[in-house]
């Protein structure tokens, strides 16, 4: 029988996009920043950037380039609007797409926003041996995010297979 696997605390960080958020409003990137530590992860920076391609592929480049991180949760910049460009600007960063990030995401929506999930463009993937999420900017959005998806795949002890154990993998 396999030893049961320890906790590793991860170094995340946090990325708002938007063009009215700032410090003291930004709830989602509040929600996602608390969450994470009440897991045990280290926050290694947070930032809020306007919904411009370039700005945000400039901010997550560096840290994927960064080795000390581990993974990135971006909020904001996911929906239909003329502004939110997440999706366009962060995908093809991505090394590698994880299409059932999104697809369960919008199942678990369904069950609080009903249809209105269909609008949402979140998505994930891998960059450089880093995580990347993408997570509308609703605050509740980011919550059950984080509650029924990322927290789990985070951490080492979730069975049968975590994210958290594949890292140190990713760059074979």
């Amino acid at each position: 029988m396999t030893a049961a696997a320890e906790f590793r605390p991860l170094a995340l960080c946090v990325l708002t996009v938007s063009d009215t958020r700032t410090p003291a409003n930004d709830t989602s990137g509040d929600v996602l920043c608390a969450a994470l530590a009440d897991a045990g992860h280290a926050l290694h920076e947070r930032a809020i950037v306007r919904d411009d391609k370039y700005a945000m592929r400039a901010l997550v480049s560096r840290w994927i380039a960064d080795e000390a991180i581990d993974g990135i949760l971006v909020t904001g910049g996911t929906g239909f609007t003329g502004r939110d460009s997440t999706p366009e600007a962060l995908i093809p960063l991505l090394d590698k797409q994880m299409p059932g990030f999104g697809e369960l995401f919008r199942v678990l929506s369904f069950d609080e926003i009903g249809t209105s999930t269909l609008q949402s463009r979140a998505f994930a993937g891998m960059a450089n041996a880093t995580f990347l999420f993408a997570l509308p900017g609703s605050t509740s959005a980011c919550r059950t995010a984080w509650e029924r998806i990322i927290r789990a795949q985070l951490d080492a002890r979730t069975r049968p297979c975590n994210l958290a154990n594949l890292r140190p993998r990713l760059k074979e």
